[in-house]
């Protein structure tokens, strides 16, 4: 039976991760802004469900509901930081109230609940990271813009802690979906203020697409098969410091990825000629 810490567990892979979880006999500490929202998984699991109302944007709190729940429950073997939602419109249709609200949800307390937890995860010898991110980290389209500056943020921290991390027998696991059938694209997300300028290109689709007027994107993704492969990576021995989940996460990260490394390879003469000569005679 392992012990697991997850944020943002109202809705989306966060619900589904808690349920999969307690259902196999693991316990979970979940925690959720709409707390009651569990109600009806602590009255069918009991103590096996430890919950706390939590704004993961609110850093004393969240420092708080950590150090509580490692108190209270001991061993904690995965933290995941899975809390966040999508803010779409183009850069200059967004308020700066919800930028900040986007970067404080998506990268700051994904940050912060790592430097919460990761004295604890020390103490005890070891233990995991699985950060729910997502393939716009590694691509990215019109209209999500910050959005994907917080994902891209993320990727960084994350591949630099992972070092860090690792000498002390802590793992960390990037989870990468793509488009999955959650309330992500629709109660779990928000939209500028649109302009006209932007009526007709990607925004504008984007805004149709959401509210009804234009057909779906399509949605490949199984949330229930998602937190699946979720949970059996973090039972490997090894914590894959990736998991790409989704036919078309692999389709299109594998296409941006190509245009990047191709990309690269075609500036290599140039990059080499902006050496000091020094360099450059030695080469």
């Amino acid at each position: 039976m392992k012990t697991w810490f997850i944020t943002g567990t109202s809705s989306g892979f966060g619900r589904e991760l808690t349920e999969q979880l307690l259902e196999r006999g693991d316990r979970v500490a979940a925690t959720a802004r709409r707390v009651e929202t569990l109600d009806d998984l602590s009255a069918r699991y009991g103590d096996r469900l430890w919950h706390a109302r939590l704004d993961v944007t609110d850093t004393d709190a969240l420092r708080a509901v950590v150090t509580e729940a490692f108190g209270e429950l001991g061993r904690i073997d995965v933290v995941v930081s899975n809390a966040g939602y999508g803010l779409f419109g183009a850069a200059e249709e967004l308020s700066d109230d919800q930028i900040d609200r986007q970067i404080a949800t998506n990268l700051t307390a994904s940050i912060q609940l790592a430097r919460a937890a990761t004295p604890h995860l020390r103490a005890q010898g070891g233990g995991r990271f699985v950060q729910v991110a997502s393939i716009g980290g590694q691509v990215a389209f019109p209209a999500m813009s910050l959005y994907h500056a917080t994902k891209w943020g993320i990727e960084g921290f994350w591949e630099s802690a992972a070092a860090e991390l690792a000498p002390f027998g802590i793992g960390v696991t990037l989870v990468e979906p793509g488009m999955a059938r959650t309330n992500f694209g629709t109660g779990g997300s928000v939209l500028g203020d649109a302009l006209p300028e932007y009526a007709d290109g990607p925004s504008g689709y984007l805004r149709g697409v959401l509210s009804g007027a234009l057909p779906p994107l399509p949605t490949p993704g199984d949330p229930e098969k998602i937190a699946a492969a979720i949970i059996a990576s973090a039972d490997q021995a090894e914590a894959p410091l990736r998991l790409t989940l989704g036919s078309d996460a692999y389709a299109i990260g594998t296409a941006a990825l190509q245009d990047r490394l191709d990309a690269l390879k075609a500036s290599r003469d140039l990059a080499h000629s902006t050496d000091a000569d020094d360099v450059l005679v030695a080469n």
